[in-house]
């Protein structure tokens, strides 16, 4: 199962400030089917995710009824992502 979205790309500002998309509201459900099968704890579910030319590594979680993608530094560049911007990903849980 692949799952392709558009979000605006936002920084919580934390100790270490990191990047994210969130996941919209009516692919949460399939993020939960998908959690059960793959999740390695929390919530947590491994993904292979792919902004423009860029595929990456990483883990979707889940927060505040929602899940969030993280965005590493290395896509950003890569793709020349900034704050605010919407971006395209496609997410393959696993």
């Amino acid at each position: 199962m692949s799952l392709t979205f558009t979000a605006t790309l936002f920084q919580w500002r934390g100790p270490a400030p990191h990047y994210f998309l969130r996941v919209p509201d009516e692919l949460v459900p399939d993020l939960r089917g998908a959690a059960r099968l793959v999740t390695y704890g929390w919530g947590m579910i491994p993904c292979h995710a792919r902004v423009g030319g860029t595929t990456f590594r990483t883990a979707i979680f889940p927060k505040d009824g929602g899940y969030l993608l993280p965005v590493k530094v290395a896509v950003r560049r890569a793709e020349v992502l900034e704050e605010g911007r919407d971006v395209t990903v496609t997410v393959t849980p696993g």
